[in-house]
């Protein structure tokens, strides 16, 4: 570089940038010369040889694979003595002179002492009660008063002690009685045995009575009494879902009752409808016990086995209508009553062959959890619903549209329970079983309804009303799995191996071994019960609903309209009750000691009456002795707030409603 080229750079930070470089060539070629000469050995690249020998089969429904037995479960050990084996677990094999499996020979063929256990613990499955209550009570009582009528309706009003009334009625007519909530596996006891009493002394002959079935075993479809193929089916009964299609068009037509005449003048499309009924009550429940089961169950005491659907339907519909509406339309929906049980069992047995045989070898080890005392499985549901809707109401048309409704509720008990437990080879029982699934469903709807008119009323409009179409249902179903044949009694070798368990030797009889349900198997999972194995599925449904509706047609003081449409429903409700019950009895036989009971009912009733709660048979002198005036200041024109004469009124009445249904919608 030049000077000033220097001087520039050693300005801007570089210095002496010719000497630097000559350094730095200095410094390479003294590193070029000492730098260590090696060369880099490269390693070779493996390949890896990859083969799909095996051609990729589609589904195929009938193959059959069986996996082997868990040799795991058995550990050889060293020449010392076996770890302590808990208290509620017992390890045993037999040495009955059979040839030992191969895992306890050497490799010479030489059997070896040996210290056996399960390397998987066995746990019991322990006892389960369950409690579920559930409960809706709802009081829709409505009072309502729509248009210029000027008059309030006064009506004695429906109390809920005849809806009381008519539950006790048709509960007299059930066989079995209420039962306190059991916890104890004595009262559970007493309770099994006590259903089973009743059952058996259902009274004879009773109108209300469809239909009364006791059986060691009863299979098919019932409904009202009549043997059935195929079980009817709710959604053609009832829908639960909204009419979207009848929204959009209700959505679509707001605003759509007023049009211009030919006149000029703004007309409206005056109709009334009044909708008082509509109620829905629900009760579902859906249990599945699957809770314990065996190929084989040993039982030294009795087997007591008990299945009953008791269904009753009571319906009281005594209506009164005004000869007023006589040239309306009177919808022809009539009342509808179901009762539907269904018995159902699945053999185990049937379709279902085992590959295992004697020649795959007989277990000659078992492991034993053991509970002392008894076993409880239990599942006591109760659900009920009781809901009052007696609405009083008295309306007119003012030329308006307008709108009431004081029903159309809804309420649901919904419970579902699933149980899955354990699995053994051997239950042994040192007591009894007693087994019980008991479903009982009632439906009670007060449905006693008034539609009378005031002296004055008249009108030349289209009309329709509907007083009943209301639904009961009950529909029950119990499924049992188990072998159709499945009872025997004991054999020597089973009661050997139920003395040993019960003087706490805890060994199994080398023929109970070698029978054929443990074929192919190389040790037993056992489940000891020194007492009583209790099993009890109990469902308690009820519906109690009162809808005894009194509506009072009026006059419009003001400008009464003759041409307006009518619509007054105070029917068309819902009470469904729902339940089954899949309970798990056996997988395999099971051999009795004692005695065996085993019976299944099925009680069906149809309660229907028809006499009238209102003392007077015609509706329009009722109305008119219950109708009074109101202040007479309401008719000035100057004041549109009518004031009510409080003795005009019910007692509880405060001039507003929680729920709001005295209000209208007038367009």
């Amino acid at each position: 570089m030049d000077k000033f080229t220097e001087e520039i750079s050693h300005f801007i930070g570089f210095f002496h940038i010719s000497l630097e470089n000559a350094r730095a060539r200095e410094a390479y070629t003294e590193f070029a010369v000492t730098r260590a000469q090696f060369e880099v050995e490269k390693l070779p690249v493996h390949t890896s040889e990859f083969g799909a020998p095996f051609d990729l089969l589609g589904f195929d429904p009938s193959f059959g694979y069986r996996s082997p037995a868990p040799d795991h479960w058995y550990v050889p050990t060293r020449l010392v003595d076996a770890p302590p084996v808990p208290a509620d677990r017992t390890v045993g094999y037999a040495m009955d002179g059979r040839p030992l499996p191969d895992l306890f020979k050497d490799a010479a063929g030489t059997p070896m002492k040996t210290a056996h256990s399960f390397s998987q613990e066995i746990d019991p499955p322990g006892s389960i009660v369950n409690h579920f209550s559930q409960a809706i009570s709802l009081s829709d009582d409505d009072y309502f008063g729509v248009g210029g009528h000027g008059l309030a309706f006064n009506p004695d009003t429906v109390d809920d002690a005849a809806v009381l009334g008519g539950f006790e009625e048709a509960s007299a007519l059930s066989p079995l009685g209420n039962f306190a909530r059991a916890g104890s596996s004595e009262d559970l006891i007493d309770v099994i045995e006590t259903v089973i009493k009743q059952l058996e002394g259902v009274p004879g002959d009773h109108d209300a009575i469809q239909l009364h079935i006791s059986a060691t075993s009863i299979d098919g479809i019932y409904v009202n009494g009549e043997l059935v193929e195929e079980t009817p089916v709710i959604e053609d009964y009832h829908t639960f879902d909204d009419d979207e299609s009848g929204e959009e068009e209700d959505a679509g037509d707001q605003g759509a009752n007023t049009w211009i005449s030919d006149d000029g003048t703004v007309a409206i499309d005056a109709s009334v409808e009044v909708h008082t009924g509509g109620n829905t009550l629900i009760n579902n429940v859906v249990l599945q016990n699957i809770w314990t089961g065996a190929t084989m169950t040993v039982v030294g005491g009795d087997h007591v086995e008990a299945n009953a659907i008791v269904q009753i339907n009571a319906l009281w519909d005594a209506d009164d209508i005004s000869a007023a509406v006589s040239g309306w339309t009177k919808d022809a929906s009539a009342n509808e009553m179901y009762n539907i049980a269904t018995f159902d069992h699945l053999d185990t047995s049937s379709g279902s062959t085992s590959n295992a045989s004697g020649a795959d070898g007989y277990p000659a080890f078992w492991a034993v959890t053991e509970i002392h005392g008894d076993l409880m499985i239990v599942n006591w549901l109760e659900q009920i619903i009781f809901m009052s809707d007696d609405d009083v109401g008295i309306i007119s048309s003012s030329g308006v549209t307008t709108s009431v409704i004081a029903g159309d509720n809804f309420a649901v008990n919904h419970a579902s329970v699933f149980e899955l437990g354990f699995f053994y080879d051997l239950i042994i029982i040192g007591g009894s079983i007693y087994d019980a699934n008991i479903i009982h469903q009632m439906n009670v709807l007060f449905d006693n309804d008034l539609i009378g008119a005031t002296a004055d009323f008249q009108t030349s409009g289209e009309g329709s009303f509907s007083s009943s179409g209301n639904l009961l249902w009950n529909e029950a179903r119990i499924g049992t799995i188990g072998d159709a044949d499945r009872f025997d009694a004991l054999s020597q070798d089973q009661a050997d191996t139920l003395a040993s368990f019960a003087d706490g030797n805890g060994t199994v009889a080398p023929e109970l071994l070698s029978d054929e349900a443990f074929a192919g198997l190389q040790g037993l999972r056992v489940l000891y019960i020194s007492g009583d194995l209790i099993n009890l599925q109990y469902i308690r449904q009820t519906n109690i609903l009162g809808d005894s509706d009194q509506i009072a047609l009026a006059m419009d003081a003001i400008s009464p309209d003759l041409d307006a449409t009518w619509t007054v429903e105070t029917g068309s409700n819902a009470l469904i009750n729902n339940a089954t019950i899949i309970d798990l009895d056996s997988v395999g036989k099971t051999y009795i000691g004692g005695e065996q009971y085993s019976q299944e009912t099925l009680f069906q009733a149809e309660l229907i009456t028809s006499h009238p709660d209102f003392g007077n048979p015609n509706p329009d002198a009722l109305v008119n002795e219950a109708v009074l005036f109101l202040d007479d200041s309401m008719l000035d024109q100057g004041d549109h707030s009518p004031t009510y004469d409080a003795s005009c009124l019910p007692s509880d009445y405060d001039g507003q409603t929680g729920d709001g249904v005295n209000s209208m919608i007038g367009h």
